[in-house]
């Protein structure tokens, strides 16, 4: 039944996609779509705006318009249902095969395949490149593959990373893999409240020794981070939490 009631509005020009809102709206009447938040049914949304001073960028604000009424109800069927759909979603995948690597590979770069490989050793000489040493230490690595009682993740330090770290920080593995449990995830085009209430998962059930998120310094990738405040708040435990910044040129920013 339509009335006229007060709802909430997403100014799409000024939401950068960080996902901030979604976990504090309790009715989960909102998710990131395209790489914006969007009000998913005025059914789900009750109007109160318990979102609104979670956005940074001032997107949300509440209106009063003509909508559906809101049913607690179906809004609750609504969370259940997508935590059905996040643990279906990963059943009879071979990505969610849990393994140990127990001594990490060293890679022998195919010089023959990369023609500026080969002008780079003509130039500089046999050592320029050499062998990279993969640090990985398991699998399966994305938040929604990994099962919180994953043996990996037991008493380990966790690093927590957005998706494109790994691509634009050369020492990736180097610098932050050894001796550490990979997380990998993206908090703006992914579920984050899935992704949210995964990580909890993992910290209230895995007794991390700590927690490093590596993120991009674009705006939405803060997101990863207040996920992890949220997760770690939510699980009620202090452990070490740690933030660094990777450069959109590749540089250590923090």
């Amino acid at each position: 039944m339509k009335t006229t009631r007060k709802i909430v509005n997403i100014d799409e020009k000024k939401c950068n996609g960080c996902g901030i809102c979604v976990p504090a709206c309790a009715e989960g009447a909102i998710k990131i779509i395209g790489g914006k938040a969007r009000l998913v049914s005025d059914t789900y949304c009750d109007g109160l705006g318990a979102c609104l001073y979670e956005c940074p960028r001032g997107a949300i604000t509440i209106e009063e318009r003509t909508a559906d009424e809101f049913n607690e109800i179906k809004a609750k069927q609504r969370q259940q249902n997508m935590k059905t759909s996040n643990e279906s979603a990963v059943i009879g995948c071979p990505s969610v095969q849990v393994r140990v690597i127990n001594e990490p590979v060293a890679e022998i770069i195919h010089r023959e395949c990369f023609s500026a490989a080969i002008q780079d050793i003509n130039e500089r000489g046999s050592d320029s490149l050499g062998h990279q040493s993969s640090q990985l230490s398991h699998w399966p690595v994305q938040l929604t593959l990994v099962p919180a009682t994953a043996p990996f993740l037991k008493g380990a330090d966790v690093v927590l990373a957005a998706d494109c770290t790994a691509f634009s920080y050369a020492g990736f593995h180097r610098d932050f893999l050894k001796n550490h449990a990979l997380l990998v995830a993206c908090p703006k085009l992914d579920d984050f409240d899935a992704h949210l209430q995964k990580l909890t998962q993992i910290i209230s059930k895995a007794g991390l020794k700590s927690l490093t998120i590596v993120r991009m310094e674009v705006p939405c990738c803060s997101g990863l981070v207040f996920m992890a405040k949220q997760a770690l708040a939510s699980a009620n435990l202090d452990i070490p939490l740690e933030e660094i910044v990777i450069g959109v040129n590749g540089e250590l920013k923090s």
